[in-house]
């Protein structure tokens, strides 16, 4: 099963990360569940969610905090939250930026991780070719879905097809072909970027 904990900022799409999640991973056959939690409820302050995903009947409906998958989707937040904690020495970490691990300061920590486990996405660069603006959420079910196999593509372009009908839809499943597209590195050199 995975435990998937979201952190980004209110307004980014942080929630709808998880509910796409969720929805591709019904799409799959597999069970699903999704739901944020808000602090102060407003623009920008720190918001997370969460996504829990597996073969079997899902139980559990607190909080994640031992995730083996952890979303970063604003950068800015390792510096302010501790994104990491809980996560399995085995877990997977995502983050939108432009940067390096190295120029993150998250490099040293991302080498306990297993090998290609942890990775840098410029998604907010890539939805602005798309969409003129830095809309990740989509970007970063693709990410995930990559990173671990544990979506198809297929689930993730049907489910952003129903979230966002029509239009708005075709380009987000271009977001996410992009995504798809980049080379994944496994290193933790300047070229650690999918």
């Amino acid at each position: 099963m995975f435990h998937i904990r979201i952190h980004g900022r209110g307004g980014q799409g942080v929630v709808t990360a998880a509910e796409l999640l969720s929805v591709a991973a019904f799409f799959d056959g597999k069970y699903a569940q999704a739901f944020p939690s808000f602090g102060s409820e407003r623009m920008g302050a720190p918001v997370t969610a969460f996504c829990r995903m597996g073969d079997r009947e899902i139980r559990s409906h607190e909080p994640v905090s031992y995730p083996n998958v952890v979303i970063i989707q604003d950068a800015t937040l390792l510096s302010h939250v501790d994104v990491f904690s809980g996560l399995s020495q085995s877990g997977y970490i995502l983050i939108n930026s432009t940067q390096t691990l190295e120029t993150l300061h998250v490099a040293e920590f991302c080498s306990t991780l297993p090998e290609g486990h942890c990775c840098v996405i410029p998604v907010s660069e890539i939805a602005m070719h798309h969409l003129e603006r830095p809309f990740m959420n989509t970007g970063l079910v693709a990410g995930f879905a990559k990173l671990t196999g544990a979506l198809s593509r297929q689930s993730v372009e049907n489910a952003i097809q129903q979230t966002f009908p029509g239009r708005l839809g075709e380009l987000n499943i271009q977001i996410a072909a992009e995504v798809y597209e980049q080379k994944v590195s496994s290193t933790l050199s300047p070229k650690a970027i999918i």
